[in-house]
Order: C-alpha cells, then sequence, then structure tokens
C-alpha cells in the first residue's frame, strides 16, 4: 500500500459521505438502523461542511488504488480536527472530532499526523475520541483520558 495523506477540500465532501455509508453499511445490514446511526455520527454532513474548509482535516488515500471519485487514489482514512482556543485552560489545542479508516496503518499515521501537526503549530494539546483503538493509536504519546469522551495528549513540556 501506498499511503499518500493531504489535507481534505470540501469538495470531497461527498466522497466522504460515501465511504462513511459504505462502513456503516458493513457495521449494519439493517437500512433503517444505519438511518439511525447515521443521524447521530459524527460525520453527518453538516459536521463535513463546518469542519472540512477549516484546513485542518486530513485524507489518507491509497495511491496504487485509482476510483471514480479520484485519480489520487482510494480514500483509506481521514480526520476532521480544529483549532480549540481557551480549551481547559490551555491557550491553543487541537480537537480532533472523528478519525475514520480501513486499515491500522491510515489510522496510525493520521494520529501521528494530527499530534505532529499540533506540535509544529505550537499547540499544547491534542484531544482525540476516547476509544480503545484510538488509544492503541496515541499509546506512545502518553495520553491521559479528559473526561470519558476524549483522551488528551501534551505537545508541549508545559
Amino acid at each position: 500500500m501506498s499511503l499518500q495523506l493531504r489535507v481534505a477540500q470540501a469538495s470531497e465532501l461527498e466522497e466522504i459521505l460515501d465511504y462513511e455509508q459504505k462502513k456503516l453499511k458493513e457495521s449494519f445490514p439493517d437500512e433503517n438502523e444505519r438511518t439511525f446511526q447515521a443521524w447521530h455520527a459524527r460525520w453527518r454532513k453538516e459536521s463535513l461542511e463546518h469542519y472540512l474548509p477549516s484546513g485542518w482535516c486530513f485524507l489518507a488515500r491509497d495511491s496504487a488504488q485509482e476510483t471514480s471519485f479520484s485519480s489520487e487514489g482510494l480514500l483509506i482514512g481521514y480526520f476532521l480536527a480544529q483549532p480549540m482556543l481557551f480549551l481547559d485552560g490551555q491557550t491553543q489545542s487541537l480537537w480532533v472530532e472523528h478519525v475514520q479508516y480501513s486499515s491500522l496503518q491510515a489510522r496510525d499515521e493520521l494520529c501521528e499526523l494530527a499530534y505532529r501537526i499540533a506540535r509544529e503549530k505550537h499547540l499544547q494539546r491534542v484531544y482525540f475520541p476516547n476509544t480503545k483503538v484510538i488509544l492503541n493509536a496515541i499509546s506512545s504519546f502518553k495520553p491521559e483520558e479528559w473526561g470519558t469522551q476524549a483522551l488528551v495528549v501534551k505537545t508541549t513540556k508545559a
């Protein structure tokens, strides 16, 4: 697999929705249940419309596989994020709202990218969704629980 990471564009909204619908179909064979889950998903259309233009969301593509959506390769993961000012006593943090992936390599590289970008931009913390699979991806960054819904990783010594 030849993984390429880059900033997500607002024009890729439909591709991301299609990707998520396919992932949802794998987990929920019943159409009614899929519809209900999509209403409450962090990737629903209005969420994507908010996050994608921000420039803080990234895609992972397998450039070895072309698709009808993109000649750059098959979408195999992405994250939605935005900078947060004055959160939990910190001046600047990165809030990662959602991470989706089709391979562990994509998951790990996307989580590492979020951490690396926060450090490069001098943000003080990164907040990730508190799930076991995300915890596995960021364990080397020494995450701490922040409430029940988020994990926090410090990106500075402060």
